[in-house]
C-alpha cells in the first residue's frame, strides 16, 4: 500500500474517530442549534427543530451532559445559550449550573418546538430555525453528525451542499475491504497509527470514572463488585465487560465525560476500544501491538458503517463489537483468515439486534456485543467458523458484511418505524 493511499485511510479514521461528550444525536441537535444561533447573531426568541425519526429515537431517553436532565429540550436550549459550534461534538462542554437554570426557563417559556420532518429519506437529518426580532436563521445537518449542508440568514443562503442522499459527498473516501483494513492496520508504519492511542486514554478514563459513581443502571460497577468474583470470575473477560459497560453507563446517564466516538457514536467508540485495550494490557502486549489492534478494530467499524449508514434499526454495538473481535483475534495471534472467521461468527450471532434509541440500558447491549466478540475470537482461534450453508453467512466475508448491512439498512426499516411508534405512544 503506497503512502498516498495510507494517507487517505488515516484521514478517514481521523474524521470518524473523534471526541464526543454526551450521546451524539442530541449533541448533534445542540450543535445545529448553536450554529443557527451564531448565524442569527443574537439570542433566539423561538427555536423550531425538525428531525428525522432516527435522530428523535436516539435522543428521547438519554441524559444530557452536565444537566441531570433527559431528552432534547434542554439540549436545544443549551445549544442556543452556551453552545459553540467550533467544539463540534463537545458543543456543550462549557455548560454550567447557571446555564442549566437558564435553559429550564427557556423551556418553560415554550420557546422550543420539536417535530418530525416529513418527506425525507435521510436517516440523519436535523433542521433548525432560530428567530428573534423579525430576524431568522436556518441550519441543517445531514448525513453526518457534524456535516452542515445548509445555512441561511435573513433569506440569504450562506451554504448549500444538500444532495439527494444527504450523505457527505465532498470527502475523499477510500474503498475498503476487510483485507485492505487488515493489511493497513498490520503493516502501516507505526508512527502513522499512534494517534489511535488517544481512544484508549479517553475511553479507559471514562470507564474508571464510572466506577466511582452511580451512573445509569450501574452495570459496569456491578460487574466490578461481588459478581466479578462470585459469578463471572476475576478474569480478562469480566474486566472487558465491566470496563465497556461502565463507560457506557456514564455516557448514557449524561456524565460530563468525553469519550472517543467512532462513525458518530460514542458507544461504538467505546465498544471498539475498551475490549481491545483490556485484553492487550492484561496479556502483556506491547504498545505497537495495542496500536495495531485498535486500528484494526476502529477501521473495521468504519468499513462496515460505510454500507450500513450512520443510523439504522440495527444496534451499532453489533458493528463495533465486530471490530473489537477482530482486534482481540489478532492480539491472540490470529491470521487474516482467523480475523475473517471472527467477523463471520459475529454476523451469524448478533444480526438483528434492534436499536430502540440511546438510553442507559444501552450498557446491556454493549455488554452482549463484547461478550460475543470474545466468544467469536476464541472460536476463530480454534479455526471454527460459521459456514456459508448457515443462514446469512456467505463464503466471502465482505459479502457477509453486505448481508448484515442490507438487513440493518433495508430489511429492518419497518422494525424501525414500529420501534419509534411504540416509543412515542407509551403512557
Amino acid at each position: 500500500m503506497d503512502a498516498a493511499e495510507r494517507k487517505r485511510i488515516i484521514d478517514l479514521v481521523k474524521r470518524e474517530v473523534v471526541p464526543a461528550i454526551g450521546c451524539t444525536e442530541p449533541i448533534a441537535v445542540a450543535l445545529c442549534v448553536a450554529k443557527a444561533t451564531e448565524t442569527l447573531g443574537k439570542r433566539p426568541e423561538k427555536i423550531t427543530v425538525l428531525l428525522s425519526a432516527n435522530i428523535l429515537k436516539n435522543a428521547m431517553g438519554v441524559g444530557i451532559p452536565g444537566t441531570g436532565m433527559i431528552g432534547l429540550p434542554i439540549a436545544v436550549a443549551l445549544g442556543a445559550l452556551i453552545g459553540k459550534s467550533a467544539y463540534l461534538l463537545e458543543v456543550l462542554k462549557d455548560c454550567t449550573p447557571q446555564a442549566v437554570e437558564e435553559g429550564k426557563h427557556f423551556i418553560a417559556e415554550k420557546r422550543i418546538h420539536i417535530a418530525l420532518k416529513d418527506g425525507i429519506t435521510e436517516k440523519l437529518y436535523i433542521e433548525v430555525h432560530c428567530e428573534a426580532g423579525g430576524d431568522r436563521a436556518e441550519a441543517v445537518i445531514a448525513g453526518g453528525h457534524t456535516t452542515f449542508t445548509y445555512l441561511s440568514h435573513g433569506g440569504e443562503v450562506l451554504l448549500d451542499k444538500q444532495t439527494a442522499s444527504g450523505e457527505e459527498s465532498d470527502e475523499d473516501v477510500p474503498e475498503l475491504t476487510l483485507r485492505k483494513v487488515y493489511d493497513f492496520a498490520i503493516t502501516a508504519p507505526i508512527d502513522e497509527l499512534r494517534f489511535i492511542l488517544e481512544s484508549a486514554r479517553l475511553n479507559k478514563a471514562a470507564a474508571e470514572q464510572s466506577f466511582t459513581a452511580d451512573y445509569g443502571h450501574g452495570l459496569g460497577k456491578m460487574l466490578r463488585g461481588n459478581y466479578e468474583h462470585k459469578v463471572m470470575g476475576d478474569s480478562v473477560f469480566s474486566h472487558i465487560l465491566s470496563y465497556t459497560s461502565g463507560a457506557c453507563d456514564a455516557r448514557m446517564a449524561g456524565a460530563m465525560i468525553p469519550v472517543m466516538s467512532n462513525s458518530g457514536s460514542g458507544n461504538q467508540g467505546i465498544s471498539a476500544t475498551l475490549p481491545v485495550v483490556v485484553f492487550a494490557e492484561e496479556n502483556g502486549k506491547t504498545e505497537e501491538e495495542l496500536v495495531r489492534a485498535l486500528m484494526l478494530s476502529h477501521l473495521t467499524v468504519i468499513y462496515i458503517k460505510q454500507s450500513l449508514g450512520r443510523l439504522s434499526a440495527l444496534c451499532g454495538c453489533v458493528v463495533a463489537a465486530t471490530g473489537s473481535s477482530c482486534g482481540i483475534t489478532w492480539l491472540m495471534g490470529g491470521t487474516y483468515r482467523q480475523v475473517a472467521y471472527a467477523v463471520q461468527n459475529m454476523i451469524a450471532n448478533l444480526t438483528g439486534m434492534i436499536c430502540d434509541g440511546a438510553k442507559p440500558s444501552c450498557a446491556l447491549k454493549v455488554t452482549t456485543g463484547v461478550s460475543t466478540a470474545v466468544l467469536s475470537a476464541i472460536m476463530a482461534m480454534e479455526n471454527r467458523c460459521v459456514t456459508s450453508v448457515e443462514g446469512i453467512i456467505d463464503e466471502d466475508v465482505d459479502r457477509s458484511i453486505r448481508n448484515l448491512t442490507r438487513i440493518g439498512s433495508d430489511g429492518m426499516d419497518e422494525t424501525d418505524k414500529l420501534v419509534l411508534d411504540i416509543m412515542t405512544s407509551k403512557g
